[in-house]
């Protein structure tokens, strides 16, 4: 009906979309003055109206979800369950699709512009919308309870530095110390669980890059926002329907270091291009960032080791964590705490080796102190009083750090 001649309408007429949604008023007040002026449809017209925009132009019943600016992730788990965040908290919506292949629709609209596919012999994909906000989807034999979409939104405009100090994910201190560190050209790891904001960290750190520097970026999905000039932003490809053609986030980090960065800016190791990564960082690609998943620093360190052997390389343990510690300078960790704030909570850095351990020292961390009345976790930053042991390098890249910076009753 209504609905099949606005998908011809779209097929047969390339409009924009206020275009469009004229076109589809249009056809709505049509239907209502053919139902008559008893019709119910005359009381929801724009309701009906919303809902055939959605449907139509945009990515039909979580269409408002993405364009809420409070909500930070929507999460489908079949026709009949959409969740979404707000404010670190998860909560069931009212929204339902009509049924599986309703879902199905929605995300062949999201994979298809991008030339991705999804199907039985390929039941998972990576995505992203126009927007930047990254998209993952499962759909049957593996997902059981029907087609699941998981999108993880970003803000038009990337948060900056200020905005994390004033959500309270850092104090403004701990910025001026990580900013020195990337303008210093030290290599760092942006650590932490899903969801704990790594993404928006690493951002933030791309943004204290010297707008002169050439910077390389490479993701499954980008999701990078740079404002500098001199970007050039790589993205891995899956396979075809073939299953030929794949370029691996591994086959980017080699392919980069052809391409005379300045900079590296890897979205998230999870593999083998850990070891490229680390190769990067130790023959004169400083000031590398990257992000990882760990649950505390010494974890991350750990997950490197794991990360490196999955490259298929034979190496010595010891070897690797040589590797380890002479590549990354600093390990920003950060948590999703209960109330579903975002903090960092460790900024530590790799000191080197002792004997068959890498050494590590916690330089500022974030101390839980209990929860208030209103569930808001209570804690205070803490600087440990310990001064780096890169602060040498920092002075050789014409950075000097004030000694009050590491002194604990500065916070």
């Amino acid at each position: 009906m209504i609905v099949d001649k606005l998908k011809n309408v779209k097929a047969e007429e390339k409009e924009d979309d206020k275009a469009m949604v004229k076109r589809i008023g249009e056809l709505v007040d049509q239907l209502v003055q053919e139902k008559g002026s008893e019709s119910q449809l005359r009381m929801d017209r724009l309701r009906l109206k919303q809902e055939m925009v959605d449907e139509i132009i945009g990515y039909g019943p979580i269409n408002p979800l993405l364009q809420d600016d409070n909500v930070s992730e929507v999460m489908v788990n079949g026709p009949e369950q959409v969740y979404a965040e707000r404010s670190g908290k998860l909560e069931l919506t009212n929204i339902v699709f009509r049924d599986d292949e309703h879902v199905l629709h929605v995300i062949e609209r999201i994979v298809a512009p991008l030339g991705r596919r999804i199907d039985e012999s390929s039941p998972m994909v990576d995505a992203r919308l126009p927007d930047g906000s990254r998209v993952n989807a499962v759909i049957p034999p593996l997902a059981l309870k029907g087609p699941s979409i998981t999108i993880r939104k970003f803000a038009a405009d990337p948060f900056t530095v200020a905005d994390l100090i004033g959500f309270g994910t850092l104090t403004r201190e701990m910025a001026d110390f990580l900013e020195a560190c990337v303008r210093g050209r030290l290599n760092v790891i942006v650590s932490g669980g899903t969801g704990s904001g790594k993404t928006t960290t690493l951002n933030v750190l791309s943004s204290f890059i010297p707008e002169s520097d050439r910077i390389v970026t490479i993701e499954d999905a980008a999701e990078i926002q740079l404002r500098q000039p001199h970007v050039v932003t790589l993205e891995s490809r899956p396979p075809n329907i073939e299953g030929k053609g794949a370029v691996s986030i591994r086959d980017l980090v080699k392919n980069s270091l052809r391409m005379r960065p300045d900079r590296i800016v890897v979205g998230e190791v999870r593999s083998g291009e850990a070891l490229d990564m680390l190769q990067a960082m130790n023959t004169g690609h400083d000031g590398s960032l990257t992000t990882g998943h760990a649950n505390t620093p010494r974890d991350m360190v750990a997950r490197l080791e794991t990360m490196v052997l999955m490259a298929g390389m034979d190496l010595p343990v010891r070897a690797i964590r040589e590797q380890i510690a002479s590549a990354v300078d600093l390990i920003i960790h950060q948590s999703r705490l209960r109330d579903g704030s975002r903090r960092i909570t460790h900024v530590t850095e790799v000191q080197g080796m002792e004997g068959d351990v890498i050494t590590l020292q916690d330089l500022f961390l974030f101390k839980q102190s209990g929860i208030d009345e209103q569930g808001k976790v209570q804690g205070e930053f803490i600087a440990t009083g310990i001064r780096p042991r890169f602060t040498d390098t920092l002075v050789s890249n014409g950075i000097v750090l004030p000694s009050a910076l590491f002194n604990p009753s500065m916070f």
